[in-house]
C-alpha cells in the first residue's frame, strides 16, 4: 500500500504468482482520497534473459510485449489498456514523457531495435472516482504470441482462484516441516523464511538456488546486466541447504548437492567463482571455502556412495593443489584467511571420511596429514601478535603473506584504501569453532571477540550487528546514495549475528552454561527477524548509527537497498532457530569438532 504524501490518494497492490501459468497477477485498488479524479499509469520495464539493455517492445492488442532472442514478457489488464507506448529508457520512454508535463503524449507503437525497453500505459479504472479497481496479468513465455496467451489466460482466470491456489500450495508444504521450539513468537518469520529459500530453486534446473531475487543498488550500475545476486554460488547454495536440512526439507539439499556435482564442478574437481543457472562458470575466480562446501553438504546429508567419491576427491584434490592461500568468503583479497582455512579443513577432513567408506585409505591419510598441518598452522598465519588494535593476539581478516606480525600492506575492495594488515579484522575466525576447528574457549578465539566487537559492532535498536570488516566499502554512500558512488561504505549484516549465537551455543558446551548460551542465541535470533520489513523478508544489510539523516526510512538497524531478501539471511535465522534447539550449532561437523576440538557430540 502506497499513500501520496499530500494524502490525496492511496494505491494497494496485491501480488501472486499464479500456479498453473507462467503468469504473475496484481490485484489493484486506487482511491482518490479527495473525491478527485486522477489519470493511473502501468509502467513496465522488462529485463529478459537476466539482462535489460536487448530488448525489443511492441503493443498487441491489450499487451505490451517485450522480447529478445530467448524470452518474451507481456505485460495485460482487465479493463483494457488504454493509450500506451514502447520506448527506451531515458530517451523516448512513457516515464520520461509524464515527467515533463504529467500527459502521456509519445505514443509509439514499437521499439524495433534490442535496448532497455520502457513500456507504458493508461489504464482505465472501474467504479466510482474515490475507489477504482483493475487487475494486471505480466506473462512469461519463449515468445512474444505465447506470452500474451499465457497473460489472457490468467486474466480469465482471475486473481481469486490463484491467489487461494497460490496459498493452498505453500500452506501444504509448510505442513510437510516442523517448527523449531525457538521459533516461538517468531513463527510467521520462520514460515516465511523456509518460503524464501524454497523460491530461490530454480524451475528448470533443479537445485540451482540464487543469492536473492531482488535487484539492489549495485544493479543498476551494470549496464545490461541484472547483477551477481541472480547467480549461485557454492557459498550461498550451501548455506540455504544446509537450512533447508535443518528445516526438514531434504530434498531440497540432496537437489543442491545434485546441482553441485553434477552441472556446478569443473572438470579439475575445482568449482567456478559463482556460475549462470545451467552451471556454466561466470566470474573466473577461485574460493576454496566454495570448493569444500558441496563436500561439508555431502557428509552432512550421508552421502558416502561410489558417485559422490569421484567428486569429492576430485575436490579435495582442488583444495590440496591450491590451498591453503585463496580469495576469501568477500570475494576481493587474497591471502591467508581463518574462514576459508576453516573450511578447507573441513572439507579435508570430510573427504577422508568418505575416502574411508569407499576404501581409499591412502586418500584418507593424506587428507588427514594436510589438514592437521593446516591445523596447526593456522594461528601462524593469521593470528597477530604484534597488531595496532589490542595488545594480546588478535586474528586477521587474512594475511597476504601468511605473516600476520608483519607490516605487509594490501588494498581494500570496493573503494576501499591500501593499509597495514594488521590493522583489517572481521568474524570470519568464528567459523574455526562453527566448523569444528577450535574450541571455543581457544585464546586467540576470546581475545579476538573484544577487537571485532570494538572495531565492527554497533548496537542497532533492533540488536547488535557488524560490518563485515573495517574500511569495507560495500554498501551505499555516506548520504544514502547507491552503491558504487562517492564514499561508499559498508553497513551492517545480520548474518553476524547468526554467526554470534552459534558461538555462543558452543561456548555454552564448555562452560556448562547452556541455559545462558541459549538465551543469549535466543536474543540473536529475535535480532534477525527484528531487521525484517513489512513482508517479513529479511535483508542482506541493516543501517548503521549514522544513516543520512532527515531522509524517511533509514532506521538503525532496518534494511538499506542492499538485498532484500537475502537467501542466506534467511538460511542463518533458520539454521540458528535449530542450532538453539539443539544446544550446538547443527551445521557443525561432528568428526571435525571431535578430532580438533575434543566435542564430539
Amino acid at each position: 500500500m502506497n499513500t501520496a504524501r499530500s494524502g490525496r490518494w492511496r494505491i494497494t497492490k496485491t501480488y501472486v504468482t499464479d500456479p498453473a501459468r507462467s503468469a504473475v497477477l496484481v490485484d489493484v485498488t486506487f482511491e482518490s482520497l479527495t473525491g478527485r479524479p486522477y489519470q493511473l499509469y502501468v509502467l513496465c520495464d522488462p529485463a529478459l534473459s537476466n539482462t535489460g539493455d536487448d530488448d525489443r517492445g511492441e503493443r498487441r492488442g491489450n499487451a505490451l510485449v517485450a522480447f529478445d532472442a530467448a524470452n518474451a514478457s507481456a505485460l495485460m489488464s482487465a479493463p483494457s489498456l488504454g493509450r500506451a507506448s514502447t520506448g527506451f529508457q531515458g530517451v523516448s520512454d512513457g516515464w520520461t514523457d509524464l515527467r515533463a508535463d504529467h500527459r502521456l503524449d509519445w505514443t509509439y507503437d514499437s521499439a524495433a531495435q534490442p535496448g532497455n525497453v520502457v513500456q507504458i500505459a493508461a489504464v482505465p479504472l472501474t467504479g466510482l472516482d474515490a475507489s477504482r479497481h483493475l487487475a494486471l496479468a505480466l506473462a512469461f513465455a519463449p515468445t512474444p504470441g505465447a506470452a500474451a496467451d499465457t497473460a489472457a489466460s490468467a486474466i480469465r482466470g482471475g486473481f481469486e482462484p490463484a491467489a487461494r491456489a497460490y496459498a493452498a500450495g505453500w500452506h501444504d508444504y509448510l505442513r510437510t516441516l516442523q517448527r523449531p521450539r525457538s521459533a516461538a513468537g517468531l513463527e510467521r518469520e520462520y514460515d516465511v523464511s523456509v518460503m524464501v529459500l524454497a523460491a530461490t530453486e530454480d524451475k528448470t534446473f533443479r537445485g540451482a538456488m540464487i543469492a536473492a531475487p531482488s535487484m539492489p543498488w549495485i544493479l543498476g550500475n551494470i549496464p545490461g546486466y541484472s547483477g551477481p545476486y541472480h547467480l549461485v554460488w557454492s557459498r550461498d547454495l550451501y548455506q540455504v541447504a544446509t537450512a533447508q536440512l535443518a528445516a526438514g526439507d531434504r530434498g531440497a539439499a540432496e537437489r543442491a548437492a545434485d546441482y553441485l556435482w553434477e552441472r556446478q564442478q569443473r572438470p579439475d574437481g575445482c568449482f567456478p567463482q559463482n556460475s549462470n543457472l545451467d552451471g556454466s562458470p561466470h566470474w573466473p575466480n577461485l574460493q576454496l571455502d566454495e570448493v569444500a562446501d558441496p563436500i561439508l553438504l555431502s557428509w552432512q546429508l550421508g552421502r558416502v556412495d561410489a558417485g559422490t567419491w569421484q567428486h569429492v576427491k576430485r575436490a579435495a584434490t582442488c583444495i590440496l593443489e591450491h590451498g591453503p592461500v585463496t580469495q576469501e568468503r568477500w570475494e576481493n583479497a587474497e591471502g591467508y584467511s581463518p574462514a576459508s582455512i576453516a573450511a578447507e579443513i573441513a572439507g579435508l577432513i570430510c573427504a577422508a571420511e568418505i575416502a574411508e567408506r569407499n576404501g581409499d585409505a591412502g586418500s584418507a591419510r593424506r587428507y588427514r596429514s594436510v589438514a592437521d598441518a593446516w591445523q596447526r598452522s593456522v594461528d601462524r598465519w593469521t593470528l597477530s601478535t604484534t597488531g595496532p588494535l589490542s595488545p594480546a593476539p588478535y586474528y586477521l581478516r587474512l594475511t597476504v603473506d601468511g605473516r600476520p606480525d608483519a607490516p605487509t600492506t594490501y588494498t581494500i575492495g570496493d573503494g576501499g584504501p591500501t593499509i597495514d594488515q594488521r590493522a583489517v579484522v572481521d568474524t570470519s575466525f568464528l567459523e574455526l569453532v562453527r566448523l569444528g576447528i577450535k574450541r571455543a574457549d581457544a585464546p586467540g578465539v576470546t581475545q579476538s571477540l573484544p577487537v571485532v566487537d570494538r572495531e565492527l559492532g554497533v548496537l542497532t535498536p533492533t540488536g547488535q550487528f557488524w560490518r563485515r570488516y573495517n574500511f569495507d566499502g560495500y554498501g551505499e554512500t555516506l548520504d544514502g546514495g547507491n552503491f558504487p558512488g562517492e564514499g561508499n561504505t559498508g553497513r551492517l549484516w545480520p548474518i553476524f549475528a547468526g554467526e554470534r549465537g552459534e558461538y555462543e551455543l558452543a561456548a555454552g558446551e564448555l562452560s556448562g552454561n547452556a541455559a545462558t548460551a541459549r538465551a543469549a542465541a535466543a536474543a540473536r535470533l529475535s535480532a534477525i527477524a527484528a531487521t525484517a520489513n513489512s513482508g517479513l523478508l529479511l535483508p542482506e544489510q541493516v543501517w548503521d548509527e549514522h544513516p543520512p539523516s532527515g531522509q524517511p526510512g533509514y532506521q538503525p538497524g532496518r534494511g538499506t537497498f542492499s538485498a532484500t531478501p537475502l537467501g542466506w539471511t534467511h538460511a542463518q535465522f533458520i539454521r540458528l532457530a535449530w542450532s538453539i534447539d539443539a544446544g550446538r550449532p547443527v551445521e557443525r561437523p561432528a568428526v571435525v569438532a571431535c578430532r580438533y576440538a575434543g566435542v564430539c557430540s
